[in-house]
């Protein structure tokens, strides 16, 4: 009864941890990406080789499907969706190679309290253990290192994007600093900041970033509508209740405007402005499937997103500028760059409806907390599962083949015949 006890909890408590710990990471960000377990993974499994290492690869086979299954059903069930294939091949590689990393190493540090004789021959066993135990845990290094999404870099061909906006993107209260969400933009555009928009045509920019502008005379006003028409394409982001953080004082004209002051330019152009506004702060999955956080964000109708063709170009107008701030989409701001710590994919979004180039990645998001909580029950009724199942095989190998086999009788049956 207590082998197999511990036979059980052997093959449920590593990968019950390595669940449990991966699901810190994940939690940061809410992305449901099997490589936020691989670090734990590898850590955990290298451990459980070490100790398992005489046991058997049976046993060491089981903790590592383990772990790894636990850990891909969670994120299946809390993102609705299967998870990227490389990305699951990737981690299952990671625990494989960690597992048995660590057991190798294990034969070969501790050879000789395990039976092995002294001598040239089982030196060179040792050596070549280590060597080899050395290179399964370097090739998961590499893999944790490389397998998961890269920090972004700039492409090299950046068409022009023009920038108006009263929001502090290119300054805080300390001064001249560019947001997060600039940095990103740069990798994908050549940003030029614009005060006065009747220098738009002068800029050569086709795009433009029309965000929570200060008021804007009339003949500005016609800047943008004549540039627009003549083949640019605008986002605008109008927003009739900005909840954007500020330490400045009321009154003081660096804050940015808190409701949107470019109705006379959005009825100009047949465009409904917002007329709804959704108070809370809600997390908004598109139809396709990426993530934005809105906050006070305007709507008309059910659409979040309002695109129309002006003369040549085009307006896409969204009823929220607060998705640019980074306390929505981002978890660290030293991390702008780095798409795994992002919290939403509102910086691939604004790239796309710009027109810029791709940020590649099709990141899974946890959807409502009933979700992830159905997801770690279905984990970890798996994995208890699973290790249930493994105690019970292992104990039948122990006992080998049951009396009356062919492998136990066949040799009886024929000496009685002879």
């Amino acid at each position: 009864m207590m082998a197999g006890l511990k036979r059980f909890l052997w093959l449920w408590l590593p990968p019950l941890a390595i669940v449990l710990i991966g699901l810190w990471r994940a939690w940061l960000t809410g992305q449901a990406d099997p490589w936020d377990w691989g670090l734990p993974m590898a850590l955990l499994l290298a451990g459980a080789g070490l100790l398992l290492a005489r046991r058997g690869p049976a046993i060491l086979t089981w903790v590592g499907m383990g772990g790894v299954g636990m850990a891909l059903l969670f994120c299946t069930v809390a993102a609705g969706r299967a998870p990227d294939g490389m990305a699951a091949l990737g981690l299952l590689a990671v625990a494989l190679l960690a597992v048995f990393g660590g057991a190798t190493l294990r034969h070969s540090l501790f050879a000789s309290s395990e039976g092995e004789k002294p001598g040239a021959n089982t030196s060179r066993l040792r050596s070549k253990r280590t060597g080899l135990g050395m290179i399964f845990l370097v090739l998961a290094a590499l893999l944790l290192w490389r397998g998961p999404a890269q920090p972004l870099q700039p492409v090299p061909d950046r068409p022009r994007l023009a920038v108006i906006t009263g929001l502090p993107l290119f300054w805080n209260e300390a001064g001249p600093q560019d947001a997060p969400i600039v940095k990103l933009l740069r990798t994908r555009f050549t940003v030029i900041p614009i005060d006065d928009p009747v220098q738009l045509r002068a800029s050569g920019a086709r795009r433009l970033l029309l965000a929570q502008p200060r008021a804007l005379t009339p003949a500005q006003l016609v800047a943008i509508d004549k540039w627009v028409g003549a083949g640019g394409t605008a986002l605008v982001l109008a927003d009739p209740l900005l909840r954007w953080p500020s330490d400045l004082p009321l009154g003081d004209r660096r804050r940015a405007p808190s409701t949107s002051l470019l109705g006379a330019l959005l009825d100009h152009w047949g465009v409904a402005p917002p007329g709804v506004v959704d108070q809370a702060e809600i997390r908004h999955f598109l139809p396709d499937g990426p993530l934005i956080t809105l906050s006070g964000a305007g709507r008309s109708g059910d659409a979040v997103m309002q695109r129309k063709r002006i003369g040549k170009g085009a307006v896409l107008l969204l009823g929220d500028a607060d998705p640019l701030d980074d306390r929505l989409w981002l978890a660290d701001p030293v991390y702008s760059l780095d798409p795994r710590h992002w919290v939403a994919d509102t910086p691939a979004l604004v790239v796309q409806w710009l027109g810029g180039a791709s940020i590649p990645g099709d990141r899974r998001w946890m959807r409502e907390a009933q979700d992830v909580t159905r997801a770690i029950r279905w984990a970890l009724l798996a994995g208890t599962i699973w290790a249930i199942v493994g105690a019970i095989r292992l104990r039948l190998e122990r006992r080998g083949p049951a009396p009356g086999t062919k492998g136990e009788d066949g040799g009886a049956k024929d000496n009685n015949s002879s």
